[in-house]
């Protein structure tokens, strides 16, 4: 169960830098600011960012995280645009609406819009895989029917040991051998038990903070801003200078 937590993370912030680098290169600035450019990919990197966190919330134990999560949406987004993360009765799905709606105001071909949003269904498989995670626990029963043996298994284990440990200045030896064990064993019963819960452990938090910088970081980049020229765009893409598209609302070539 670890492993698969930690590869939907892994995933997520592989295809979180992937989604915004691909928006920030398939943005057609014809006709738009460069303020408007900038805001529209602050935007983007926004919505990525709340989604992530958003699941990060969904997967953790409410008392750990609620005020911290209010606090940085409230911070980071829009106050309405927050309200309406947290209001909602499934927070991540409600992130992903408004990162689709962000990709689709911006201007670019349909096509490569289209390859943008495949970003979005990847993060929706990989909450629904963490969601079939944290909803199927360890049964109950088999947590407490291990912690009852190995309570009745260590309380029998002294009347075991005092043969063993007669040699010892009235068999005290089996007090430090008896502990060691309870020790030892109580401890790879809780690991167990850890290992079928991993979202607890896992450091989401670390992993929504990185994704934020990188996010951030990605969009303020700009073409060209390296020095190398961008070479004209090339006749068969006749439609990004053409015009042709320019008669319809943004976000919808």
């Amino acid at each position: 169960c670890r492993f698969i937590a930690r590869k939907n993370w892994g995933m997520n912030i592989n295809h979180t830098r992937d989604l915004v680098r691909l928006a920030n290169v398939y943005y057609d600035s014809t006709g738009v600011t460069p303020e408007q450019r900038q805001a529209d990919l602050d935007n983007v990197a926004l919505c990525t960012w709340a989604f992530v966190r958003a699941m990060k919330r969904h997967l953790s134990p409410e008392e750990e995280d609620e005020e911290a999560f209010q606090e940085e949406m409230l911070t980071k987004l829009p106050q309405q645009q927050a309200e309406m993360i947290i209001d909602a009765a499934h927070r991540p799905n409600r992130a992903l609406q408004d990162l689709s709606y962000a990709i689709e105001s911006l201007p670019m071909h349909y096509i490569r819009k289209n390859e943008v949003q495949a970003a979005v269904t990847i993060f929706e498989d990989n909450l629904g895989s963490s969601e079939r995670l944290l909803t199927s626990p360890v049964p109950v029963f088999y947590s407490r029917h291990l912690a009852r043996f190995l309570a009745i298994w260590l309380l029998l284990l002294p009347f075991a040991l005092v043969e063993p440990m007669k040699y010892t200045w009235n068999s005290v030896g089996l007090i430090p051998a008896t502990a060691i064990l309870s020790v030892f064993l109580f401890g790879i019963e809780e690991l167990s038990t850890q290992l079928e819960e991993p979202f607890t452990i896992l450091p989401m938090q670390v992993f929504c903070d990185k994704i934020y910088n990188w996010c951030m970081e990605i969009v303020s980049w700009s073409p060209g801003d390296n020095g190398r020229p961008l070479r004209p765009v090339r006749t068969e893409h006749a439609y990004f200078t053409d015009g042709s598209g320019q008669d319809q609302p943004r976000g919808y070539y």
